[in-house]
């Protein structure tokens, strides 16, 4: 359920994206009922990058409402999609909303950095290490793991988004960035299991 409600901007994003796509003239209809003025090729992306700022705002409501607290990550992902969203509604050009995962991406790795290095102070293993017991050595890997998965697809987000059509950028936001983290922490779970096995040992 977590995964879920981390990705429903994305999902919702993409659901828009495509219901506008294939449905050109709804999408031009809803456009003129709210006086948006824009190039209908452009209008499915618009409305998708609109419903992902809406999105967000719904999740810090649920979150403030459901725990009385928004975490610092859920505050940052608002702010970089209101800014770069909102540019791409204001200026009409999606180039915004596409650098906007590569923004969020580099801003999480460099925090994690810097965190590390110059604060000496672990995110990964503050955010774990209720679960989990490893290595001092093994947290440092972690983090060091996660901080350039962040750089590698914050890259790879723009040579799609440049590269390759609106489209096929939308479907790789959801699923190619869906199914590259799946794959890295199944491999990063198999990697630590061998600490798991001795810390439960150790505990027994």
């Amino acid at each position: 359920m977590k995964i879920l409600f981390d990705l429903f901007p994305v999902i919702l994003l993409f659901g828009v994206f495509k219901l506008a796509n294939s449905n050109p003239d709804t999408a031009q209809a809803f456009a003129t009922a709210i006086n948006y003025q824009v190039d209908p090729q452009h209008l499915p992306i618009l409305l998708a990058t609109a419903t992902a700022i809406l999105a967000t705002i719904a999740q810090i409501i649920w979150v403030k409402w459901r725990h009385g607290k928004v975490d610092t990550m859920l505050w940052i992902s608002f702010v970089i999609i209101a800014v770069f969203g909102g540019a791409t509604l204001a200026l009409h050009d999606e180039a915004f909303i596409k650098i906007k995962p590569t923004a969020l991406y580099w801003l999480f790795a460099l925090v994690m950095l810097f965190s590390n290095f110059l604060f000496k102070k672990n995110l990964i293993r503050s955010m774990m290490q209720e679960k989990m017991e490893l290595p001092d050595r093994v947290w440092g890997q972690m983090n060091l793991a996660w901080s350039g998965l962040f750089i590698a697809l914050g890259v790879l987000n723009l040579y799609v988004a440049w590269n390759y059509p609106t489209d096929t950028w939308v479907n790789f936001k959801l699923f190619g960035v869906s199914g590259i983290m799946f794959v890295f922490i199944i491999l990063q779970a198999i990697l630590l299991s061998k600490y798991l096995d001795t810390s439960k040992k150790e505990n027994n």
